[in-house]
């Protein structure tokens, strides 16, 4: 099978290296522009591909980006981590479809900042392998996993979570993509939930004479912990005042040497 890639961040480069190490035949990959990419270079390097078969994804939509993909002749096309939306033009080109893999428990938190969500929300978390279709994150479901959402997680724990989950769940998954025999599960356009990301940008504002429950306010404050992410803050003086916060079962108290209980 030949597979174009669309990649990005930790977990894109770690599919990549895997999939290599696998000796399956990745003809192209595709990047989100310098300025935007995490593990660029990581990626390049594991996708040994040669440099025209590299693609700017910001660009997809110019009919030469196109021609140049189509050429490739791929069979499937994968993304990881991939912050660019998919247009018909480009989901045409291959016959065994594009499929992602989204960190969340599908239809619950497409689109952007699931860890955040799950969290505030308390919607279920974890991750998903589905066909792209022209919505956001609304094609079929291949697979999913389920990941606990523990009350001393943060927004970055529950990242790093997600994370291990999406790997995990890709190679439990491939060989049935590969086959072709990965299910098709459809999506209920009515359920789930969908975020952009200027909603947790909005969310992230803390009012000083507005009334929380305790349980709403740490939600909200451990969910934007993720340094070097600012996080929620409130407006003191006409100056922002960040917040973060740090959570520790009793028992991770008493073995750090923090404090006793008795």
């Amino acid at each position: 099978m030949k597979v174009l890639f669309l990649g990005n961040n930790r977990v894109g480069w770690q599919i990549l290296r895997w999939l290599r190490e696998q000796d399956e035949n990745i003809v192209g990959l595709v990047l989100h522009p310098p300025d935007k990419r995490k593990f660029g270079e990581e990626i390049i390097r594991a996708a040994q591909v040669s440099p025209e078969h590299i693609f700017d994804g910001s660009r997809l939509r110019e009919p030469r980006m196109l021609e140049g993909i189509r050429a490739l002749d791929a069979d499937v096309a994968l993304s990881v981590f991939f912050g660019y939306i998919l247009r018909p033009a480009f989901l045409d080109l291959f016959p065994a479809g594009t499929v992602n893999l989204h960190p969340s428990y599908l239809p619950n938190n497409r689109g952007h900042y699931p860890n955040v969500w799950s969290i505030v929300d308390g919607t279920p978390a974890g991750a998903t392998l589905h066909y792209v279709d022209t919505g956001v994150d609304t094609g079929d479901i291949i697979a999913r996993r389920r990941e606990r959402v523990d009350p001393v997680d943060t927004g970055e724990s529950l990242y790093r979570k997600l994370e291990r989950a999406c790997v995990a769940l890709f190679k439990e998954t491939w060989p049935l993509i590969r086959a072709g025999r990965a299910p098709r599960v459809p999506q209920n356009p009515g359920e789930g939930t969908a975020h952009r990301s200027a909603d947790a940008e909005r969310g992230a504002a803390i009012d000083l004479d507005r009334t929380y429950t305790a349980r709403a306010l740490i939600d909200l404050i451990r969910a934007r912990t993720f340094p070097p992410y600012p996080g929620c803050f409130f407006v003191h003086e006409g100056r922002k005042v960040y917040l973060r916060l740090q959570m520790l079962y009793e028992e991770q108290l008493e073995e750090a040497g923090d404090g006793s209980v008795h």
